[in-house]
């Protein structure tokens, strides 16, 4: 028995030790710099809980017990899913990748798990939807990213008893970590086996058992030992990136860092109290409405302009943008996102340069507007043109600038430079409706 436990012990330290020391390979390297010159992703929130159309969390809200939140199984038929309409949205938006709900806090799996009866092909359905959403982004050449919950409001073993959610879903039984750890374990060496190359493994619901979002102790009361799934993930598929929504910075063998409803260094949300990282990819998501899942009732739509801002803006810092859509029960797309992901993707034609394959952090935002650079050229994105001032002012920029151009028609401009800075002047140019943009080349 004491050799056992030695031998268990060790497992566990060697395991600990080799998260600490995690050194990404080539090919995570190379994945990390790809995502980063993507920029643009799709996220989408679907599953059984669209079939109540009040928004993924319906579960928790109305405190639905398992017992009764099981009969929507019988229910869940979406006839109208065509993966090829998913990814073609995506792409024509200028989206460069998807990230896909594969199970959501209600523990529903959305392919052909063999862990679990609570799936997608046990419904009348009964089709593996993410084997052809697999297929299909193979097919249009978009990366695929599986979103996964560590938290679930259906099984017993999760340690729902000290988790700050799902406390309406009538779960009595004694909770079993261990078990639960192996369940993930199992489920997501089927994503990473059988759905060919995954781009990255995006995990939410480490929240659930912490205090809530900026208080002083912001401790697990679980050891999720994450060192065991992330080194499995890696073991799987080496490129494939880890990030996980625990709100936190980042743990040790975590390939980028990620924002809920926020900019890296603001906290709108309430949610966003960790810095942001100087070493990985970062990304930000964000609803088009109010709402991830789909919700009958929220009618709140952003403008497509503000949803360009928020893309511009989070290029300024370095930053991917991941816009959500959640699909109605019936598989479709509302045409309320489609008509938005069709406009933004037609900005995307006209300016994608200026945002594919750039780099931000080059000064902080300011008052007018952001900047992106690819290699030595400046993209100078005027989101706020001033009514009384004929320039804009850019500090910091040291090399010497050889020319200054409206990106949309090539036109010249003149421009300044000085010790403290450069100045473009802007004489007869008209705010355009979404971002004036600037090309400027560096010699």
């Amino acid at each position: 028995m004491k050799k056992i436990l030695l031998v268990s012990l060790l497992f566990v330290l060697s395991a600990a030790l080799q998260a600490q020391t995690y050194h990404p390979t080539a090919e995570n390297l190379a994945a990390r710099k790809a995502f980063q010159d993507r920029k643009f992703g799709l996220f989408i929130h679907w599953g059984l809980s669209s079939v109540l159309g009040a928004g993924e969390w319906v579960m928790n809200n109305l405190s639905i017990q398992v017992k009764d939140y099981k009969r929507l199984l019988n229910v869940f038929n979406p006839q109208q899913f065509n993966a090829a309409e998913w990814v073609t949205a995506a792409k024509n938006a200028g989206m460069k990748y998807i990230v896909f709900i594969t199970r959501h806090h209600d523990g529903f799996s959305n392919w052909d798990t063999k862990y679990s009866d609570w799936k997608i092909t046990n419904t009348a359905y009964g089709k593996d939807v993410l084997k052809a959403l697999a297929e299909e982004c193979k097919k249009q050449d978009i990366k695929l990213g599986l979103y996964y919950s560590t938290l679930d409001w259906y099984r017993s073993d999760y340690p729902y008893e000290t988790g700050r959610t799902g406390k309406g879903s009538g779960r009595t039984e004694k909770s079993n970590y261990d078990s639960y750890l192996l369940f993930m374990k199992n489920q997501l060496s089927e994503l990473l086996s059988n759905y060919g190359e995954i781009m990255s493994i995006w995990l939410d619901g480490h929240w659930d058992q912490t205090n809530p979002e900026g208080s002083a102790d912001m401790s697990s009361r679980v050891n999720w030992q994450y060192e065991e799934l992330y080194t499995l993930i890696h073991r799987l598929q080496p490129q494939c990136m880890i990030g996980n929504n625990h709100h936190l910075d980042p743990m040790p063998g975590e390939d980028f860092q990620m924002f809920e409803k926020d900019l890296p260094g603001q906290n709108k949300s309430g949610l966003s109290y960790q810095a942001a990282s100087e070493e990985l990819p970062l990304e930000t998501c964000e609803t088009m409405n109010n709402s991830w899942g789909y919700n009958i009732t929220d009618n709140n739509y952003k403008s497509v302009k503000s949803l360009i801002h928020y893309l511009v803006n989070a290029a300024g810092l370095n930053t991917n943008f991941l816009l959500n859509v959640g699909p109605m029960a019936n598989g479709k797309i509302q045409p309320e996102f489609l008509d938005t992901l069709k406009a933004a993707g037609e900005w995307m034609k006209q300016y994608g340069e200026s945002i594919y394959g750039t780099r931000g952090n080059i000064i902080p935002a300011q008052e007018w507007g952001v900047i992106t650079q690819k290699n030595k050229t400046l993209y100078i994105h005027i989101l706020k043109m001033s009514a009384v001032k004929n320039y804009i002012f850019i500090p910091g920029v040291k090399d010497k600038i050889s020319e200054a151009a409206l990106f949309r028609n090539g036109l010249k401009l003149k421009f300044k430079q000085q010790e403290e800075g450069t100045f473009i002047y802007l004489d007869g140019i008209v705010q355009e409706d979404i971002d004036t943009v600037i090309r400027v080349h560096l010699k």
